[in-house]
Parts: structure tokens; C-alpha cells; sequence
């Protein structure tokens, strides 16, 4: 009986079995004649259909068996990879979740794949010489000289394994198996019967055709012994067939997936068998080097080490006050151990992108068919690793962009030959660090984005005066603005004006930016700027008005000095000299409406978000420390400078600044006419 942790590991399985079936199916497309992907595809679905019926899913792996059942003939080259083949496969792929969960097809869909998967092997690209087919199956094993006898056993306590005598017998008569018969010969009394184990054989006639390759992916996931013989001239009433090729074989595949050839004297060389199937992932080095924990254990441990930090800092700060030479000793020791952690468990969150990118060649494929775009979809840098909470979210605001690139952005084909561009369009995805920031880049070349067109758009849905004056920059911005839309009409895709809405609101929960570049008939390429992680940061402490905040130091690029000229706020923007290159600068004192004037020294720390930089002035910088960040409350939620909080080792609190914001608001008040005041309303 199946229990609920072993449920949860065949699930687990099955999603990255998908994952890898999705990848191979649509690397097919470009690649149709690449065998080793056709091997692969047949892998993933023969591990999911053995998977399966060793854990009782059997309506799973009747469904599977047809579908694997087009690539086994793939394999044989008795059909050809096709776009309605895969059309077809990627359908089915999607049934499989629901399947694996028990769902009810109310719209018969499975029904209408396994016609439409049973009507590709009636008529698909058969083979022109059906002997070069039967050659092939000589090549690869017994069994090309006439028909053949197969005799099996399961062995061990092969039924307490989970494996279901039936369903191997199907797929054996899927192969063409007939007359089977069952050998009770060992069959003990009812009294010594063992119920784990399996006392019957069962022997049958194959086809010519079926090689050893073939019979060994049955028994893949089963522990049995198989045995592969011509069979007897009477019974086949044919001619002898050919010295030395009639040997036979005995193969002992384990139940763990990898087949393990155990060749009995006499039989055909290793060799033959190794070149007749396709070898399987090896798993053996990666199954003793990784392993799987949930989630929420991952989030604990986060969780626990932040508390941790919180707690040395406290120590510190006590070991400080205290000066005793042994707990400041034992502060610093528990300080670099600290740190070791925080670091490990940090990098045991980071997840590539690579895990989004399956989705998302699903979607640009599917996108490009049902709109007639043809779309090369290349992605660079997909091994660039994320918070795993960054990646969760950021799913859906890769989406919303990719559809707009597709249905937006791209031009048709008549449109692409008009301007002498080629006929397939380009979507690149690319990934890379930047310091404590990742970089996403999505850049299409189609038609560019219409300055004019949003600019009118906006007036006319209010979101502008029409005499405003904006900047190309502040343009692209509007179409984040939730109704916005340049379509012309409401399709299924697109239209409504929510889904670039929902990217910057999901951008700006992960403390990210974004920036828009546009060339009308270029292209337009999106970048979104994201922070590594969301749990613990370096920050630099500063203090304005005896009150403490922290600024990520990530984004920190120098400290100066605030020059006595500019110690007096005018109304007019404020700039630093800095190595020839003017830098705009707030005064947090009148940000925050603080009593009592500056001291006679005064700092102003250089931030930089994007390619913008700023200055904020400060009254002491009090120096740096681990930041554990904490979510500031609802009530909070409009205080657009403040992007969370963090717990001091003296136990006060601090707030930490959202630099992106004050970055922003540092380059309106560079502006003419804009005062200070005017800025932080």
C-alpha cells in the first residue's frame, strides 16, 4: 500500500520527469532528427509509466502506454518526428498532472489525444524500406532471423516491490507477444504460498521484429528474469535459423532504473546489448550528491539563522559595552560562525532561472502558432541563480512580458518582409549578475514601441495633461498604469490593460526596478533589475536627527563629505561635483520633517539604482551590519521610502531605506522648479 510520503516523493519525481519531457519534446522542434533527443523523450516517458504502475497509478500508465508507444516506433524508424506528433505529445504531457492527482476529464480530452496519438501510428512517415527497418532490429539484438520465444519470471519479492504482473504482460502484447501462456510449475500449496512473492512464469511468441531492446525497457522497473530465444522450428514452421545467432540471453534488471546487464554464458557480447538501448541518465552519482527537502524547512531554517544574526548582534554590542577580552573573543568567534551560516543556508535558496524557462518556451511555441508569428526564442544565462522567492514571483510578470513581445511587439510575417527583416522573429532572454543585483533582459526585435501612440493613449484615459511635458523614460513608464493598453480591441491575449499593471507591482514587492528601451522598428528590450535575496542583506547603519535607519549596501558607492557651501537647502536642485560628473542630492532632515538643525559636519552617501545616481545627506554614518529584513505591516504600506525594518543588537529598531525610491525622487528634483518639499510630498 501506497503510504503519503512515498505519494509525495512519486510526485516530486514526476514534476521534474515533466520538466525534462517538456524540454525534450520542445528542443524536438528545432531538432527533429536528433535521436538522442527521441531516446530521451522515450526515457522520461517509460521512467513515468514504470513509476507509475509500481505505485498503482494505473489509469496513468494505460495512458502513457500509447504515447510512449509513437517514440518506441520513432526509435525503430518506422515513423518520423512531426509537428502534429508533438502538437500531440505536448498535449498528452499536460494530462499527466491531472492524471498523477486523480482528476475527472470531464471534456474527454485524453480520449481525443490517444485517437489523435493512435491515428499518427496508422498513417505517419512510415519507413520507405521495411527492410532496412528489419535489418536494424537484426543489428540490435535476436530476433531478426524469425519469430522468438519469450519465457519471464518475476523474482524476488518482486509483488511486495509494487510490480503488477498485468501491466507487463500488455505492454509485452503492445510488442506484438501472442500465445501466452502461464507456467505453474512452481506453484507451491495454498498453505507455503508466499503472497510477496510471484510463483508463476509466463512464456509467449514474439514477433521477428522485437529486440532485446525493446523486451529490456519492459522489464526496466520490474525485478525479473527474462529469457530471449528463437523459437522452436515446429512452431514456427520456418527454416533453422542461422548458426550462432540463436545464444541466449538472461538479464536481471533491478528495480532501481539503471539496467544492469548480468549475461549468461554463451549469450550474445555486452557490446550488442549496450548498442541496442540507449543508455539511461545516469543517476547514481547525482542520487549520492543531492537530496530533496521541502520548502517550508528551507524557509525555517531562513528563518532561525535571521534570529540568529539578531542574537549576535546583541552580543556584540553587549561585548562591546562590557570590554571583556573573553566575550569579546567568543562574540567575534560566534560572529564568523554566523556568518558561515547565514551564507550556506542563503545559497542552498538560490534557484536558477533555468526552472523558469521550460514554461516559458511552452508559451512563446504555443503564442507563435496560434498568432501565426514565427519566434526563435533563445535564452543566455540560464544557470544565473535567484532567491527562491524571487524566482516564485517572478514567473507571472515574465509571462505578461513575453505575451506583449509576442502580440504586441512582433510583426507579422507580411509586415517583417515589408521591412526586410527575416521572416522568424527574435525573443532573447538573458540573465546575468551585477553586483548584488540579477539583471533579466527581455529584448525582441520587432516593431518598437510608439512614443506617440502611449503619449495619446494616456491623455485620453487621463492619466496625463495633455501639456505635460514627460521624458522618453517617463513615456514607456505610463504603460505600467493600471486600464492602460494600445490595443485597439480585447482579444483572449491581451487588451484590458492588467498584465503590465501586474509586472510592476509584482517588480516592486521584490524591492526591483525596471527599465524600458525602445527604437520604433528596432525593437524594445525590458530589464528588470531584482536583488539577490529578501532575507538578509549587509547594510550601512546612518543616523539623521539622533534617529537610525540602514541603506542596503549593495547600492551604496561612496561617502563624501557635504561641502559647507552646500549646507543651506535652496529651492532650486542641489548637485555635488563628483570627479567632474554632477549627482543630485537629498537632505533627509527636510525628507522627514526632523526638529533642530544639522551638526557642523554632515555626509552624503552616494546610492545607485539603474544607471542613476544620488546622494543622500546623513548626520553621522554609524556603521555597517547584517541586516535581517522584516516586513513592515499594512499600515505601513503607502510609506513609499521605507522598505522594511531591521532589529539593532541594542534591540531598537531601524527602518530601512528603499534606495530605488529616493533615486527617484533624487532625479525629479534635479529638475527646474522643483524644490525639496515639493519632491517629498
Amino acid at each position: 500500500m501506497m503510504t503519503d510520503d512515498m505519494a509525495a516523493i512519486f510526485r516530486e519525481e514526476v514534476r521534474d520527469l515533466l520538466e525534462s519531457l517538456e524540454k525534450g519534446l520542445l528542443d524536438l522542434k528545432a531538432r527533429p532528427a536528433d535521436m538522442g533527443l527521441v531516446n530521451q523523450v522515450f526515457r522520461d516517458l517509460h521512467t513515468v509509466k514504470g513509476s507509475g504502475a509500481m505505485f498503482g497509478f494505473t489509469e496513468l500508465a494505460a495512458f502513457i502506454h500509447e504515447f510512449e508507444t509513437v517514440f518506441d516506433r520513432i526509435r525503430a524508424g518506422a515513423l518520423a518526428v512531426t509537428p502534429e506528433i508533438l502538437r500531440l505529445a505536448l498535449a498528452a504531457k499536460d494530462e499527466i498532472p491531472g492524471l498523477v492527482e486523480g482528476l475527472a476529464d470531464p471534456e474527454g480530452r485524453r480520449g481525443q489525444i490517444l485517437e489523435g496519438l493512435q491515428a499518427v501510428m496508422g498513417g505517419g512517415a512510415v519507413a520507405e524500406d521495411a527492410a532496412e527497418v528489419a535489418e536494424g532490429a537484426g543489428a540490435a539484438g535476436i530476433g531478426a532471423a524469425g519469430p522468438q520465444r519469450l519465457r519471464f519470471r518475476l523474482s524476488g519479492a518482486a509483488l511486495a516491490m509494487g510490480a503488477r504482473p498485468e501491466l507487463v504482460l500488455d505492454e509485452l502484447r503492445g510488442l506484438g507477444a501472442e500465445g501466452i501462456i502461464a507456467d505453474l510449475a512452481d506453484l507451491p500449496p495454498l498453505d507455503r504460498l508466499d503472497p510477496e512473492a510471484c510463483a508463476i512464469g509466463w512464456e509467449m511468441d514474439l514477433p521477428a521484429g522485437v529486440t532485446e531492446a525493446q523486451v529490456e525497457d519492459v522489464f526496466l522497473f520490474v525485478d525479473a528474469e527474462w529469457k530471449l530465444t528463437p523459437a522452436p522450428v515446429a512452431a514456427a514452421d520456418a527454416a533453422p535459423a542461422a548458426a550462432g545467432v540463436a545464444e541466449a540471453m538472461t538479464i536481471a534488471a533491478p528495480l532501481a532504473g539503471t539496467a544492469t546487464d548480468a549475461v549468461a554464458p554463451g549469450s550474445a557480447p555486452a557490446a550488442v546489448a549496450a548498442a541496442a538501448a540507449p543508455a539511461p541518465a545516469a543517476r547514481g552519482d547525482q542520487a549520492g550528491a543531492t537530496i530533496r527537502v521541502p520548502a517550508e524547512r528551507l524557509d525555517a531554517l531562513m528563518d532561525s539563522v535571521g534570529e540568529l544574526v539578531i542574537v549576535e548582534a546583541r552580543l556584540t554590542e553587549l561585548a562591546r559595552q562590557s570590554r571583556d577580552p573573553a566575550l569579546i573573543a567568543t562574540a567575534e568567534q560566534i560572529t564568523r560562525l554566523a556568518g558561515g551560516l547565514r551564507d550556506a543556508t542563503m545559497t542552498m535558496r538560490m534557484v536558477p532561472l533555468r526552472s523558469l524557462v521550460g514554461r516559458f518556451r511552452r508559451l512563446v511555441m504555443d503564442l507563435s502558432d496560434k498568432l501565426g508569428k514565427p519566434v526563435d526564442f533563445v535564452v543566455l544565462g540560464e544557470e544565473t541563480e535567484l532567491d527562491k522567492t524571487v524566482i516564485e514571483k517572478l514567473a507571472d510578470p515574465l509571462v505578461h512580458i513575453l505575451r506583449n513581445a509576442i502580440d504586441h511587439g512582433m510583426e507579422t510575417q507580411a509586415e517583417r518582409a515589408a521591412t526586410e527583416k527575416p521572416r522568424e522573429g527574435l525573443i532573447e532572454l538573458s540573465a546575468r549578475h551585477a553586483g548584488a543585483e540579477v539583471l533579466i533582459r527581455l529584448r525582441d526585435d520587432g516593431r518598437g514601441m510608439d512614443v506617440a501612440k502611449i503619449r495619446a493613449k494616456a491623455v485620453a484615459k487621463g492619466l496625463i495633461p495633455a501639456d505635460a511635458v514627460l521624458s522618453e523614460a517617463q513615456t514607456f513608464a505610463l504603460i505600467f498604469e493600471p486600464g492602460f493598453s494600445t490595443a485597439e480591441s480585447v482579444t483572449e491575449l491581451s487588451g484590458r490593460g492588467v498584465g503590465m499593471d501586474v509586472v510592476r507591482r509584482t517588480i516592486d514587492s521584490l524591492r526591483g526596478s525596471i527599465e524600458i528601451e525602445s527604437k520604433p522598428g528596432l525593437g524594445t528590450s525590458v530589464t528588470l533589475r531584482l536583488p539577490l535575496t529578501l532575507a538578509i542583506i549587509e547594510g550601512l547603519l546612518i543616523e539623521v536627527a539622533g534617529e537610525r535607519y540602514t541603506l542596503p549596501m549593495p547600492t551604496v558607492q561612496e561617502i563624501v563629505e557635504l561641502p559647507p557651501e552646500k549646507a543651506q537647502a535652496r529651492r532650486a536642485g542641489d548637485f555635488l561635483d563628483i570627479r567632474g560628473r554632477f549627482v543630485p542630492f537629498l537632505r533627509l532632515r527636510s525628507l522627514f520633517d526632523c526638529p533642530g538643525q544639522p551638526g557642523a559636519a554632515q555626509n552624503v552617501v552616494i546610492v545607485q539604482s539603474g544607471e542613476t545616481r544620488v546622494g543622500i545627506v546623513v548626520d553621522r554614518i554609524v556603521g555597517t551590519n547584517q541586516t535581517v529584513i522584516k516586513q513592515m505591516s499594512k499600515l505601513h504600506a503607502g510609506v513609499r521610502a521605507v522598505s522594511g525594518a531591521t532589529i539593532l543588537g541594542d534591540g531598537s529598531v531601524a527602518l530601512i531605506l528603499d534606495v530605488q525610491h529616493l533615486v527617484g525622487m533624487g532625479r525629479l528634483q534635479g529638475e527646474p522648479g522643483q524644490a525639496p518639499k515639493e519632491v517629498a510630498a
